[in-house]
């Protein structure tokens, strides 16, 4: 036990069991040997270890981690209260009395959060790897169904013609925006709690600059008692994983609306469905209804944490033990959910004919007959108020608006004349749209072509 002295009885096995951390936090192994390494190098240098004692931490501990990659189980089937303490355990172990100074002048509350920002260091750069992947699957995607035109909606109602393409740049958008807060925030985690102690520093001769560039990051933090109890950085990269699986939850209910019998816009693949064990006809989009729902699991840690830290004084208290479980499974649902969006794009097939019929129905180009109106001197408000009768005379007619007579759209307004059928074709409603972010040929290809030059930067 790390505290025996203090005490007289032993623990209750159900508090050990209890106050364990140990099936939770030995994800961190290779983080807390990596940190352990740097500590005793500092120990070296503050003149607390010697050379020779030095080398055989490190050796020890190297061997410690070679051993624990081929059977992590080692671990699991420890009674130690966390990995930190299985981790000295077993170097005191191998090397004896030597590897009991190795704790020297660091407390674990440090040293946790030290082991936690390395894992969140590692894990962002697999985020923004897995992310930067999903976006060159959609500019693909975009680039092959550059010319398919779907419907846009509002409010679930087909609004305004669009194109896949232009679908697709959209969540490269939204993909772009989870990127930048992720390297924001890998920015603000990047700072060494290493050398803090408990909470009021070291009184050894530690440079904590020197040790936080051994372990890559940018710099040390400058006040103890924060840095022991700082856990903003669990909570930042929880809001950006709830944000980034909001946009994949959108993603996946476009897509099973697009995937409906009432729609058909989309087929996808068998690899990423499942069937019905009573219809055998049935063909459901599960992988898509499973990130839907998983982004509720993401969503839930981020309101957990926040609640867990909003009442805690200075500094370090047992609560934030709970900071771990939640943002693992947080990230890793998030990771696995961007993989799976990967399968899922890869593998879809788009039905064309029946896209390019439903954009032509419900009077998507109505817009257009206003800004014709407008180009012939009428207000916009007037102009969208004749529009709208014009509409329900088609309506009546069970028409769509070009196929309307002239003599028709005369009746509600005099300037009005046969050019209006032009305007209202699909490829004036795109060309007209070529203002920067809109849906002509032209800014699609350079959304494209930017999207490309952002990837290959990375």
């Amino acid at each position: 036990m790390l505290w025996g002295g203090r005490f007289i009885d032993e623990l209750d096995p159900f508090f050990k069991k209890f106050n364990s951390s140990l099936k939770i936090d030995y994800r961190l192994v290779e983080q807390d040997i990596f940190s352990s390494i740097a500590w005793s190098k500092s120990l070296f240098n503050a003149n607390i270890l010697t050379q020779s004692e030095q080398k055989k931490i490190e050796e020890a501990l190297n061997t410690l981690l070679d051993t624990v990659i081929k059977n992590p189980s080692l671990i699991l089937n420890s009674d130690s209260e966390d990995v930190h303490s299985w981790v000295e355990k077993e170097l005191i172990n191998i090397v004896g009395t030597i590897g009991k100074k190795l704790h020297t002048g660091r407390s674990r509350n440090d040293q946790v959060t030290t082991d936690l920002k390395l894992w969140c260091k590692y894990k962002v750069g697999v985020l923004l790897k897995q992310i930067n992947r999903l976006k060159i699957t959609f500019i693909n995607i975009s680039e092959r169904y550059q010319n398919t035109v779907i419907p846009g909606y509002t409010h679930l109602q087909r609004a305004q013609p669009i194109t896949f393409s232009f679908w697709c740049l959209a969540y490269i958008a939204m993909l772009n925006r989870d990127m930048d807060r992720l390297k924001d925030a890998l920015n603000r985690l990047n700072v060494s709690p290493l050398g803090c102690g408990a909470l009021a520093g070291t009184s050894w001769n530690i440079d904590r600059d020197q040790l936080a560039k051994e372990m890559g990051f940018a710099s040390a933090t400058i006040n103890s008692l924060d840095s022991v109890s700082d856990r903003d950085y669990v909570v930042e990269l929880a809001s950006i994983a709830s944000i980034g699986m909001i946009h994949l939850s959108r993603f996946s209910e476009d897509l099973i609306f697009f995937n409906s019998s009432e729609s058909q816009f989309i087929v996808l693949s068998d690899k990423v469905t499942s069937g019905s064990s009573l219809m055998p006809q049935k063909k459901n989009p599960d992988s898509l209804e499973l990130i839907r729902s998983k982004s509720g699991k993401v969503i839930g840690f981020l309101v957990s944490i926040l609640v867990v830290l909003k009442g805690l004084p200075l500094s370090y208290n047992k609560d934030m033990q709970e900071d771990k479980e939640g943002l693992f499974i947080s990230l890793d649902t998030w990771s696995d959910c961007l993989l799976m969006s990967v399968l899922i794009l890869e593998n879809l097939e788009i039905n064309n004919i029946i896209c390019l019929e439903a954009a032509k129905k419900s009077y998507a180009n109505a817009t257009e007959l206003a800004d014709y109106l407008v180009n012939k001197g009428v207000t916009f408000r007037d102009a969208h108020h004749i529009t709208g009768k014009i509409v329900l005379a088609a309506i009546k007619k069970n028409v769509s608006l070009e196929k309307l007579n002239l003599n028709i759209f005369q009746n509600y307004c005099k300037y009005i004349d046969k050019d209006v059928y032009q305007c209202l074709k699909l490829e004036s409603i795109f060309n007209k749209r070529d203002s920067k972010g809109g849906v002509s040929s032209r800014q699609i290809q350079k959304a494209i072509d930017i999207a490309k030059k952002e990837v290959y930067k990375f």
